[in-house]
């Protein structure tokens, strides 16, 4: 088990996606990219394409994803409704069909502070989206990882997990009051806490699973909140300029394209990153941006998460 403790990498916050592989050439690797069309999803997909990997981007809007996929080279796309069960056998399916090994799966695309939604079966359409899609999505995807003999699974979480950790008795706030940031803080949490139950379970085939923070980042991620809202957080002035803490794109991407490659993380797994590093474990209350609190990375709720998945999406994650 990789220790949850910064390994000095000489990246950091302002890395650029294509420098954080380090060199490596992917060419023969298959990759693919969840929302790999907008923001740092797409600036994933060009980094990995551009150092030779086959990289698929499945979308709930191809004909959106086309237009912003043109021109890249080794780039295929797909549809994919990581809110619609059916729609993400249908894609895992049909990707097993025509491959055998899946070398690098990023679990990247999110909805965020969403009004309440829910999906056809009732699920909280955060949780399901972020967290219960991508569950399903990579148990789907598991007989390539595992054939891959190396792969790499990246799951997207962030600062917001400080908000809160998953209710596994109301996960689809049935009895509690919607609060879209709470929502939020959940979802992200358990995407943490996915990537430890996952690499305890793939580790022994070879699959190791990561979890990031790209840090702050203005993209279509947004698109929920009012500018009222983004003004009153400072993440913009009043003349709708960004703050200046805030990462491009591409240097947002850089920490998952790290975990996704980077031979600083050969046999080593389970662990929370952000700016190109391993993160730092930090107390609950901490006020910082930094770092990540306890819930985020605690085995027994990783267990109990995973449980409480497989009975709510029905899929049991068949590792052996």
């Amino acid at each position: 088990m990789t220790k949850q403790e910064p390994i000095k990498s000489g990246y950091g916050a302002r890395t650029e996606a294509r420098d954080a592989i380090g060199g490596r050439d992917l060419t023969g690797k298959v990759a693919i990219v969840t929302g790999g069309y907008s923001g740092l999803g797409l600036e994933t997909t060009k980094a990995l394409a551009g150092a030779g990997a086959i990289v698929i981007v499945p979308a709930r809007t191809p004909e959106k994803a086309q237009k912003a996929l043109v021109g890249i080279a080794n780039v295929e796309q797909a549809a994919l409704d990581l809110a619609d069960p059916a729609s993400i056998d249908a894609f895992a399916g049909g990707f097993l069909s025509r491959t055998k090994k899946l070398d690098i799966l990023i679990n990247n695309a999110a909805i965020m502070a969403s009004p309440l939604m829910r999906d056809a079966r009732g699920y909280e359409a955060q949780f399901a989206t972020n967290h219960l899609g991508h569950f399903q999505l990579t148990a789907r995807l598991w007989p390539a990882l595992k054939a891959a003999g190396n792969a790499r699974v990246v799951s997207l979480s962030s600062i917001g997990h400080r908000i809160a950790p998953p209710d596994l008795d109301d996960p689809n706030f049935e009895r509690t009051e919607y609060n879209k940031w709470v929502s939020y803080g959940r979802a992200k949490s358990a995407n943490a806490l996915f990537a430890i139950g996952l690499d305890q379970r793939g580790a022994a085939h070879g699959v190791r699973a990561f979890a990031v923070h790209p840090g702050g980042i203005m993209t279509d991620l947004q698109r929920f909140m009012p500018e009222e809202e983004k003004r009153a957080m400072g993440w913009i002035d009043e003349h709708g300029n960004v703050n200046e803490r805030f990462k491009t794109p591409s240097q947002g991407a850089a920490t998952s394209v790290w975990c996704a490659t980077n031979a600083q993380l050969d046999g080593q797994g389970g662990v929370y990153c952000e700016d190109c590093d391993i993160a730092i474990a930090v107390a609950p209350d901490d006020p910082s941006f930094a770092g990540v609190r306890p819930w985020a990375i605690d085995h027994a709720l990783a267990d109990k998460l995973w449980a409480l998945s497989e009975r709510m999406t029905g899929v049991k994650f068949e590792a052996a």
